[in-house]
């Protein structure tokens, strides 16, 4: 699935996410390209399954273990690993090493694994060196920075930097954007009343930005975002960041997919 790259290209291995796989692969296809076209080679292996995250917010080590083991097994002959996910990415790199820390076999793999993992905008920039893309969006839009995103990998900088350098687009700050969407997986079905009234505060800063369109680096933040817009009836547009970044918005907008 790569381009006529030359072998001294890195050889980036792509954790879809669970999400991504199921619900919008596109953001795979996605990331394909941005990584491509940046000068990478891709693999995707096909032994990957789960990161292990929701296992692990509830509390389930042994079933977290055993799934990070798996990761660890797929990735680890790659030179990196890229997600198109901060909370994916973040698993990796920030609870995979405490993980992972008392498994003789797998505690160093588990710590260089972390070291070689990123987030899929803020490896393009920082290691790729890509410093804007050739993709066009003419409307105004504004950026969600997920919790995960900030918390643990750091990746608000570099989505910014490349959503600014997108030929038409005029990007606007949303305000309180460091506030959580309401998601955070099982909170959102074990506490819905709570995760609606976050969302609800969401939705009012992004209606007053005048943004057609709202975008962010997690997929689970998107559809909480999209599924709340569309109840209230907003015409706002949901996606993908790397949709926006590789020029690739055929596909209809978060929680407007045809089924």
């Amino acid at each position: 699935m790569t381009k006529d790259l030359t072998r001294d290209a890195p050889l980036v291995g792509l954790l879809v996410t669970c999400l991504v796989d199921l619900f919008r692969p596109a953001v795979g296809f996605a990331a394909i390209k941005l990584l491509e076209d940046a000068g990478a080679r891709v693999e995707i292996p096909l032994s990957q399954t789960c990161c292990g995250q929701p296992a692990f917010n509830s509390g389930d080590r042994a079933d977290a273990k055993a799934i990070a083991r798996q990761v660890v097994d797929s990735f680890e002959g790659l030179d990196y690993v890229v997600a198109p996910s901060g909370s994916c990415a973040g698993m990796l790199k920030q609870h995979y090493p405490s993980l992972l820390a008392d498994d003789p076999a797998y505690a160093e793999r588990a710590r260089a694994l972390a070291a070689k993992s990123y987030e899929l905008t803020r490896f393009l920039v920082e290691v790729l060196q890509l410093e804007r893309v050739d993709a066009r969006f003419a409307a105004r839009v504004t950026y969600h920075d997920s919790c995960a995103s900030l918390r643990e990998t750091s990746s608000g900088g570099a989505a910014r930097q490349l959503l600014a350098s997108v030929h038409g687009i005029d990007l606007v700050e949303l305000p309180d954007s460091e506030a959580c969407c309401g998601f955070g997986g099982a909170f959102a079905v074990k506490y819905p009343d709570i995760s609606s009234a976050i969302a609800d505060a969401k939705l009012r800063n992004i209606t007053a930005t005048g943004a057609s369109c709202v975008v962010s680096c997690d997929l689970g933040c998107l559809m909480q975002i999209a599924g709340k817009l569309s109840r209230e009836g907003q015409k706002v547009q949901v996606r993908h960041i790397a949709e926006l970044l590789a020029d690739m918005i055929d596909a209809p907008p978060i929680g407007k997919e045809r089924i």
